[in-house]
């Protein structure tokens, strides 16, 4: 006897969230010269991005969201450096899930201790070693200054997977893009515009820094972004850091209440952990969604994962859920990065 019980069903979304892209696919015409300058470029921060390029990526993702059946080869005879020397989950994961839903193979590295580095091996020198191994690398690293250290001698491309507190600028794309899928209409230039709520330090959590310098790319579309936090006034920004973000346009405000600004929120952005080291520190920790949160009955709820007790579980089933078709959508937005970076763009274009 079949035990009920143990039944699933593969119909069933496996997020609450529409993650269906094909409105926002029909909304940007392609461009595929747009994608061809990620050929020769490393990808360290988000600020190095122009919009375009930015909807071009997030375009050939909708396409590969949209019917992932058609491209299963693009990357056949490419491999991949996945170097995480820095726990990860959902990173790696879809990292090397886009890989290898392209056709790719994968060499993984998960612990420094097994490589050159533990016996005190410069990173420019395992990058120099990496050239002659595979076509792209993607690395994680607590210091800062590895992804630019190993930037010296690479002459193969790398992707900025987080370095310390600085920036994680694919997670920024993945939660744009999940932004455009919500409201496909942001992009038609009629006045349509959301406010946000950001609950971190973008001082110190490298997911807001990098999401704020892809808001700025956009300025049009937020009414108010609004950063909600419990540190001191003078601990939220970096120096200039703000400054130069609305000199971009963003209409930046600050907030040390949830509750009270919850209900005029389109979009809550949650976070609570920053990276600092080998370990990680926890930020508004006071802060939390749950049910009982007033929320706005259409607000949508982002958060880039791992969560603690800042996003109550019981907000799973509910339509404020777009956190899990955020982490869903990431693979296909890295799929769309990876195919650009190794040179393999053409064969993805104009395939609908």
């Amino acid at each position: 006897m079949v035990d009920d019980s143990m039944k699933f069903s593969r119909i069933k979304p496996d997020v609450f969230g529409d993650a269906h892209p094909k409105a926002l696919l029909k909304r940007i015409q392609e461009d595929g010269d747009k994608l061809q300058v990620l050929s020769n470029q490393h990808i360290v921060s988000a600020e190095q991005f122009e919009a375009d390029t930015i909807l071009q990526l997030f375009r050939l993702a909708s396409k590969y969201e949209s019917n992932p059946q058609r491209y299963s080869n693009p990357l056949k005879g490419k491999i991949l450096i996945s170097a995480f020397y820095e726990p990860s989950t959902r990173t790696r994961l879809s990292f090397e899930s886009a890989w290898h839903r392209l056709g790719g193979d994968i060499m993984s590295i998960t612990d420094r201790a097994t490589t050159g580095i533990a016996k005190g091996e410069s990173l420019a020198d395992v990058g120099e070693m990496f050239n002659n191994y595979g076509d792209c690398v993607v690395l994680r690293e607590s210091n800062e200054d590895s992804v630019t250290e190993m930037t010296s001698t690479l002459r193969i491309p790398i992707i900025n997977a987080g370095n310390g507190t600085r920036e994680h600028p694919t997670q920024a794309m993945a939660d744009l893009y999940t932004i455009f899928k919500w409201k496909p209409e942001l992009l038609e230039n009629n006045g349509t515009k959301i406010k946000i709520g950001v609950i971190g330090v973008p001082s110190f959590m490298r997911t807001v820094r990098s999401l704020l310098k892809l808001f700025a790319l956009f300025p049009d579309i937020f009414a108010e972004v609004v950063l909600i936090h419990d540190s001191d006034e003078d601990e939220i920004f970096t120096p200039g850091q703000r400054e130069k973000l609305e000199a971009k346009g963003l209409n930046l405000t600050v907030s040390r209440t949830l509750d009270d600004i919850l209900p005029t929120l389109d979009v809550v952005y949650i976070n609570a952990i920053a990276w600092v080291g080998d370990s990680y520190e926890e930020h508004g920790t006071k802060f939390k969604l749950d049910k009982d949160s007033p929320l706005k009955k259409d607000a949508i709820i982002l958060h880039p994962l791992a969560r603690g007790d800042e996003l109550s579980t019981d907000l799973d089933e509910t339509p404020h859920n777009w956190y899990f078709s955020q982490a869903r959508g990431a693979v296909f937005l890295r799929m769309a990065l990876l195919t650009c970076m190794v040179e393999r763009t053409e064969r993805v274009l104009d395939v609908v």
